[in-house]
């Protein structure tokens, strides 16, 4: 009887070891779940931060670039001198030999 006895306590220990370790592995990893939800939060509001300054900056997203919303005078004069110089340029070269190396068009068609 005491050969039993002492068997099962000694099962018995094993067991609670076991759940002893499950219950620090889930531990464990519930805290790294919530880590990484803390961090992904942070991110989260850093990018909304960074949006807010630059709707400060009255700056609006145009396929993925912040653009300014209203352009002072200054760059609207460097607009056009820029744009007067290609015009130039695109003319002094006989206007359509420079531009052969580009293809507008559907992409289908090439």
């Amino acid at each position: 009887m005491k050969k039993k006895n002492n068997m099962k306590k000694k099962k018995k220990k094993k067991m609670m070891k076991k759940k002893k370790k499950k219950k620090k592995n889930n531990n464990n990893n519930m805290k790294k779940k919530k880590k990484k939800k803390k961090k992904k939060k942070k991110k989260k509001k850093k990018k909304k931060k960074k949006k807010k300054k630059k709707r400060k900056l009255n700056l609006t997203m145009v396929s993925a670039r912040w653009v300014p919303k209203m352009l002072t005078e200054d760059n609207k004069l460097q607009r056009v001198e820029i744009s007067q110089r290609l015009l130039l340029r695109c003319q002094q070269d006989n206007g359509d030999e420079d531009m052969t190396h580009i293809g507008v068009g559907p992409a289908e068609d090439f």
